[in-house]
Parts: C-alpha cells; structure tokens; sequence
C-alpha cells in the first residue's frame, strides 16, 4: 500500500542518545496540525438549534440541544446542594467546567483522543485556573468526579492540580481559548504552510481488478454496484458487505488484457434514472468483432428473479463503434438530469488524432471524439434510441445527430453536478476531466454545442498551429489545465453536494492517475473563477479517528458519489486488468462533521439470495502510534520509561533522528517512515559496496521510504518517473524483505534535494542482485528532478490481495 513522506534521515544505526530521545518526546507531545475531537471519537458540528445552556459553543462545538439541555440539568441538580453564597462562589466555575464536553477540543480535555485511558471525569484545567477554581470553589470537586484519587486529593491544591493537568499544556482549559494556533482556523478545512487541503479517508472496500465505476441505482437501497475493467460488477450492500455472486458477468465478451496500462475492457456503467421501475442499465465495453475492435453500448435489466442479479439474456446493443487503435477509448456513460444518456467517446487512438484532414475530434460525421447525447426511454418497440430534439447539430448537413459537443481527446471520468443542497445552485452541470497529449491535461464544463479544442488545442495551448489560429475554432476554454510536471493522466471527479461534510460543498475533487495527485477546484461566485487546492493526507494527529486511514494507492482510477451524496475515489497499486489491488476510499473532513442525526437516512430492504462477504479493512493510519494501554492509574517514571525505550531501540538496531520536515510534492501528505538495511553489524562508509541502498523518510517503521543508493563514495538518489514493481522488488530483496508492495514514484517519501540524482530511467526484471546490474541511464546520468525520487514499501507478509 502506498505510503508517502515529507521527511528525511540519516543512514540507519543501532544506537541513540539520551538527548535525542527527550528531543524525540518533546516533538511526540508538541501538536503537529489541529485535532479537534469530540467525545464520541468524532469532529465537532454547528449545531441544528441553538443550545441554551453551553452557549459559548452555539456556533461550533460538540453539543447538539439534547445533550446541552442534559448538561443544564446536571448544572442544577448540583447547585441544590449549595446556598446563595455558594452559588454566587461556584455557578461560574460549575457551567464552564461542565459546557467543556461540548468543546471542539473535547476528547483532549478528558483523554477521550487516547481510548486506552480512563475518561477523565473533570477536564484538563491550565495549572492557574485550576488553583483559582481550588481557592474559590472546591467543594464542587465531588460533585463533579467520582474518582478516588480525586476525592483523596481534593483538599490538596498541588495533588489536585496535578491530576488535572494535561500531557500536552497547549489544550489545558482555558488557556485553549486564546491559542491562536487552535483557534484561528477551528472548523475550517485544514491547510499546510503551501495551502495543501488536509483531508482523511475511509477504507470502503477492497481486493478488487481495477475498479473503474462504482455507481448506485438511487432506488432507496442504497446499495452500490462496482465494475471491473474485466467485466464483472459487484453487488455491495449499505454495511459494506458484498455478494458472493456478480451482478453482471460479461468477461467472455469484454476485450481487455493484463498488460499494465491497456485501455480496453469493461469501461462504464449507467442505471436509468427510473430504473426502480423499469430494472435497466446501460454498459460501455470494448469487444473484438472479427479483426475489429469496437465500443459497444449495451442494455441489460436486472432479473425479475433477484434483484441484485442482471438477467444476462437481456443484452439489447444500442450502438457500436469501430475502434482504429486500442487506446483512447472513452468510457463514460451517464444521464444527465434532463433523463438523456450521455456517451463520452475517445479519439480513436495514437498521437495527435491523426485521423482525416483535421481529425476525429474536429469531424462532426465522426462519433470519435464526442460527447453524443441519446434518448433511450420507451425503445421497446421501434428503434433502439432516437435524437432529442435539442441535440445541437441535428439539422447540420453531414453532421451525426448523436454528437451533443467535440473536440474531446479522451474524456476519462465525468459526472452531474447534483447543485446546492439549498440553493440548487450549479445544478445540472457536466464536469469531466480530458486527458492530454504530452503537455497538459483539463477539466472541462460541458455545454450543448461547444467545441473543446483538441486537436486545435490541449488546455490553454496550441497542439495544432494550423488549426488553432482558424478563426472559425470558436471553442471553449478548460475551468482548469495542468502541466505533466504535476500529472499525465487526469481523472475527473465530482463536486461535492453530501451532508456528512459541509465544508466541502461545491468543492470539486478530482485527481491525476499517473502521479496519484487528489486535487480541487472551488468556483469564486463573484469572479467566477476556479481557485486550485492539492489535497494532501492528514499529517500528524489530524486522521487519528477511529476507521479513519490517511495512505491509498497511487493510480487513482475513478470517483464516485453514493445515493445520499458521499464522494469517493478508486485506485490501485498496480494498474492492470487481472490485479486484485484495487480499493475504493471515502473522502472525510476531520475538521467539521454535520450535526448529529442530520444526515440519517433509512435503506430500503434488501432481498439477498447469495452468500455475503463481510467487508474487512486491510489498510491502517500511518505516522500515528497509538499508545499501549495503561496497567495502572500512576504513570511510570520517567528515567524508567527512557531506559526501557533505549532497551528496545537497541534490540531492535533503528535509529531515531528529528529530520527538518521536507513537503513532498504527491498530494497525500502523511508521517514518513525511514529505511532498513540487512540484519546485521552496522558497517562503517567506507565499507559499502556500490549500490548498496537505504530507505530515508520515517524515523520508527523501516519498511518504506525513499530510496537512496550508495556509488563511487556517494550516497543519491534514483529519480525516475517510470520506477516500476521490479525495480521494488530489487531494493525489497536486498534490503532483506520478501515482497515489494509498492513502488513509489514522484518523491512521495520526500526530495533528497540536498543529494545528487544518481540514478534514472532503471529497468529491472526483479531478479538482479541491485539496482546498478539493471539497465539505467548511467550513473549520474538524467533528465529529471527531484520531485520524481523514488520510493519503496516492502514486506515480509504477502499484500492482502495475495492471501
């Protein structure tokens, strides 16, 4: 599984001083990024209704009115026990001690972030304030906690100062209030220093072939079907549970390989907007007709049978095209919320659309290429599809009726904008990512009509001179393009218009399937402008949530948005057909929740007539160690905890180092991990051999990191936009572990900017003794940078997809 890294280190050694590891404490209890946390294990809300009691937290906190009327009740069940003068001394102190359960910062100032700890009865007071509550008013201590090393300790200022003290000062009430570090952005996406979105994700499902649609019927099940690239789509049920037996199986007749990268296969799915009542669906597959390779559109119905089941003898072929290479195939079908189906074609292939005079994209008698729009509704008599009547060029001489827009190269991943759950704004929108030649890729906005510029135009630029200075062009610029310093392969996305996070309304997320980048684009209302943000993984704290991961695999293949809005993506670690490294992940806000019970729905019943395969995670958060479980209520001493941890360093022969942090330029940002080397005697410089390697970018796991080769007395780097699996496997080998289970690419354990690239374009058949008896380019020898260093993760357990 794919693991990034924003950090470097020295080479591995068995040894650590004590300094190094109290500096080590010191950054371990320092907050790296905010973590607001409510004692539920979950981020914190604006409430539905205004609270009556806590109101200091009326606007973001963790209270919804239920639980703040609770409080208040509590509040004067213990105000009976006191007389006026008492109630003038203490009913300030009590309200704001109890009102800290809805505080965003919750489950810090009760120990609730640590689920090992006991929760805290009282919370996390600053040392001053707790003195002044102790002077003031500690006979409300006992009312308060039932703990009894509190009630031995209430008479005591210092004991009892000292049981309500924090680990970590900076979330100590109330001093919190006025930390601008965790309250200038509070309930706002957070950011890095490079305005880089810190988001988390949910682990949905995975084993899957390339996973290239997940799509739901909206009939009130809320289910979701996931297709293949080699023609098989799955059933899923809302507990993310999957049937045993397929829900179409059309691999005989699907065209595809297990060639890394090939096109071809299973490529789209649709359900009719009706589909609740009439059981169709659409599919966008390749075949092999004779010697021609075509995109075939089917109709299929779900069986009158079993409803989680295709009736397989329904196939109705809508439309065929004949395919003239084997890439750029398209692959997208949706229905737009007029209730057309929408078909989104690629090129026909090669370079630079060399088909005819000015191409396929740019010929309007051609069906490459396009955006066609049909209407496939009452086709059970009569043809099989017929032309809306506001189709564009339906009364152009020579042009198809079909085509609703053109100039497409190879629209990969489009999808409806559902609009503005208030408002509706944006509704009906068309987005879908285009993927580019050799310089850039875009994000388009369909309209009926337009033409998109290829092969005039790739993004802003000219890719035909010729064409692109035709004034009779009239096509319409991307909302965005990006150079292939940051992606070759765009994959469209979705705006997101769920409930569960509101701050990430109308924020287009889509990503990049070759550098594995999650990106977004936010409309300014007034410029109208589309202001970017890469999307990096949570670092720190941020993702430590229960079910929460902050890692994917890097080919990120499609999105998708469930019935009820919820936006996510599928990816792979190695991109081929017949893989089973495919996972789909939810994206989550950790900063901001929607208010509890705001976004509950009631699935529809589901008849089930297979086996279920219950959903089990594989994957975990990284760059987070979760604390061992206490055994007693005092804590160990200290000089006994040092000594222990350098026992278990030493044992374990890893250093620990603090490395100045280093942004890598991938988007998913987590806590890295440093290398490895073979079990044994640490040995000095002088004694490596050329192409000895090693692992930097995490100082505790060494099983990942950036990987850097030791040639002629010098440690570099191997830079190398094309780093494959056996290239892994090589570094895996030699570096004592039994599998490579990733090969990272585009420094996503970090730049080794401060060495020399030693290393690029390496081709390794997995069986050398090191990556020097590969084929390269020469030591020293390259054309590129170090945003493209390389990376590995290994392991001495077989990927889950392999067991």
């Amino acid at each position: 599984m794919q693991r990034y890294s924003a950090e470097t280190s020295g080479p591995p050694g068995p040894w650590i001083s004590l300094q190094a590891v109290v500096c080590i404490l010191f950054l371990a209890v320092t907050p790296a990024a905010l973590h607001p946390q409510c004692l539920d294990f979950k981020p914190p809300f604006r409430p539905q209704t205004e609270l009556e009691f806590c109101v200091m937290y009326q606007e973001f906190g963790c209270c919804d009115r239920q639980k703040d009327q609770d409080l208040m009740a509590r509040y004067y069940r213990i105000m009976e026990n006191f007389n006026q003068q008492g109630f003038e001394s203490c009913a300030g102190f009590l309200m704001e001690l109890l009102c800290q359960e809805c505080s965003p910062y919750a489950a810090h100032l009760f120990d609730a972030e640590d689920p090992s700890t006991p929760l805290r009865t009282i919370p996390g007071l600053c040392p001053d304030h707790c003195s002044q509550v102790w002077s003031e008013c500690r006979s409300i201590i006992p009312f308060l906690s039932d703990d009894p090393r509190i009630h031995r300790a209430k008479d005591d200022q210092n004991r009892l100062c000292k049981l309500l003290e924090l680990d970590d000062a900076d979330y100590c009430y109330p001093h919190l209030l006025s930390n601008r570090k965790l309250t200038q952005s509070l309930g706002r996406v957070q950011t890095d220093s490079e305005g880089c979105l810190q988001l988390c994700l949910e682990e949905v499902a995975n084993g899957l072939r390339n996973p290239l649609a997940m799509v739901h019927p909206n009939d009130g099940t809320h289910r979701f079907f996931v297709a293949e690239q080699v023609g098989l789509v799955w059933a899923y049920l809302p507990d993310r549970s999957k049937l045993d037996k397929p829900f179409l199986n059309i691999t005989k007749a699907v065209l595809t390989s297990s060639w890394e990268g090939d096109e071809r296969g299973f490529l789209g799915m649709a359900f009719h907007p009706k589909y609740k009542y009439n059981g169709k669906l659409y599919v966008y597959y390749s075949v092999e007709v004779g010697f021609d390779e075509r995109i075939r559109i089917s109709e299929f119905r779900v069986s009158a049978n079993d409803m989680n089941l295709v009736d397989h003898t329904s196939e109705r072929v809508i439309l065929e095209i004949d395919e003239p290479a084997s890439n750029h195939n398209g692959g997208m079908l949706l229905f737009g919320d007029e209730g057309y189906l929408y078909i989104f074609t690629g090129d026909g292939g090669m370079a630079g659309d060399p088909f005819g005079k000015y191409g396929n994209a740019q010929n309007k008698s051609a069906l490459l290429g396009k955006v066609l729009r049909i209407d496939v509704d009452n086709n059970e008599r009569g043809p099989l599809y017929r032309i809306p009547t506001d189709n564009p060029f339906i009364h152009e001489h020579g042009a198809r009726p079909e085509v609703y827009a053109y100039g497409v190269r190879n629209m990969w991943r489009c999808s409806v904008d559902r609009g503005d759950p208030q408002t509706k704004e944006g509704k009906s929108r068309i987005f879908c990512g285009d993927v580019g030649q050799n310089k850039y890729e875009e994000v388009d906005i369909i309209e009926r009509g337009r033409n998109y510029g290829w092969r005039a135009k790739e993004g802003f630029s000219c890719y035909d001179k010729k064409l692109c200075n035709n004034s009779s062009l009239n096509d319409v610029a991307p909302i965005y393009a990006y150079p292939h310093k940051m992606g070759k392969s765009v994959t469209g996305g979705y705006v997101y218009r769920g409930c569960e996070h509101p701050n990430l309304n109308g924020m287009y997320i889509f990503g990049d399937f070759m550098s594995g980048r999650l990106m977004s684009l936010k409309e300014d209302k007034n410029s109208r402008q589309w202001k970017y943000n890469e999307i990096c993984m949570g670092m720190g704290l941020t993702c430590a949530f229960p079910g929460l991961i902050n890692n994917y695999y890097p080919y990120i293949i499609s999105f998708a948005e469930d019935e009820s809005g919820e936006l996510y993506f599928m990816s792979t670690g190695t991109p081929s057909a017949t893989s089973p490294s495919g996972v789909i992940y939810k994206l989550v806000d950790p900063s901001r929740r929607a208010p509890p019970g705001h976004c509950h729905y009631d699935p529809l019943p589901v008849l089930v007539k297979s086996n279920l395969i219950p959903f089990v995670p594989q994957e975990t958060l990284f760059g987070v160690e979760l604390p061992a479980e206490k055994s007693g209520p005092e804590p160990t001493k200290a000089d006994d905890w040092l000594l222990e941890l350098l026992d278990h360093l030493s044992e374990r022969g890893r250093a620990l180092t603090t490395p100045a942090p280093v942004r890598t330029t991938k988007s998913p940002q987590s806590t890295k991990r440093k290398g490895r080397g073979r079990k044994g005697k640490t040995r000095n410089m002088s004694e490596l051999q050329n192409g000895t390697v090693r692992l930097v970018g995490d100082r505790i796991h060494g099983d990942r990191g950036r990987v850097e080769i030791y040639i002629h007395g010098a440690w570099g780097t191997v830079c190398d936009d094309l780093w494959s699996m056996k290239n892994a496997e090589v570094v895996c080998r030699q570096l004592g572990f039994q599998y490579a289970l990733k090969a990272a690419r585009n420094s996503e354990f970090g730049e080794g900017k401060e060495l020399p690239i030693l290393l690029d374009d390496v081709h390794c058949n997995g069986t050398e003794s090191n990556l020097l008896n590969c084929t390269h380019a020469g030591v020293g020898n390259h054309n590129c940078a170090h945003y493209e260093d390389a990376g590995v993760i290994c392991g001495n357990a077989k990927p889950a997809a392999e067991t």
